[in-house]
């Protein structure tokens, strides 16, 4: 992926998904040979959670030409993309002044129905086990204090408490109830 124009517009989760993917982030584990910053990590982290790991071009190309009727703001249509949203109400909060735009409450109400809908055939749901995405946080855990980190593979962190009154923090193997 080459940048062609630098600040041309805002841009779809996905394509910070896409743009991140082709720096790397989705195919280095070790988080050390990719040319993907610690910040950008946790974006990609949480992106790959959402909606937009499932996304394509196509998606995005499609709902963008089918809700062109309806005259949304370039900022709406992102919105939608980003969010997702499939409840009348969602979309409700993201156009402005609707009951205006659209003529009244009801038109207004009409036309959420339909672009939830839209929503809904259109960009794919976000994934159901984002564990299992891209082998995300695989075999790692982050302990309340950010400067110890522990690899895990395998094993669970629990804190218990010691004769003493004190927390300790136990690592043990989880047991396999297959």
């Amino acid at each position: 992926m080459k940048i062609l124009e630098a600040n041309a517009g805002a841009l779809t989760n996905y394509e910070v998904v896409d743009f991140l993917r082709s720096k790397g982030a989705a195919n280095d584990s070790t988080r050390v040979l990719a040319q993907v910053s610690p910040s950008e990590y946790k974006v990609y982290d949480y992106l790959v959670q959402t909606a937009a790991c499932n996304q394509t071009r196509e998606h995005i190309n499609d709902f963008v030409d089918k809700c062109k009727i309806y005259g949304l703001a370039k900022a709406e249509v992102l919105n939608i993309i980003n969010i997702r949203p499939t409840s009348i109400i969602d979309i409700y909060t993201i156009i402005e002044e609707g009951e205006t735009r659209f003529g009244d409450e009801t038109r207004f109400g009409e036309v959420s129905k339909e672009l939830a809908e839209l929503v809904e055939k259109t960009l794919p749901p976000p994934p159901t086990d984002p564990e299992s995405e891209a082998g995300i946080n695989e075999g790692k855990e982050e302990t309340e204090n950010e400067e110890h980190n522990v690899e895990t593979k395998g094993e669970e962190q629990t804190k218990e408490g010691n004769d003493d009154g004190k927390e300790e923090t136990v690592v043990g193997e989880l047991m396999d109830t297959s």
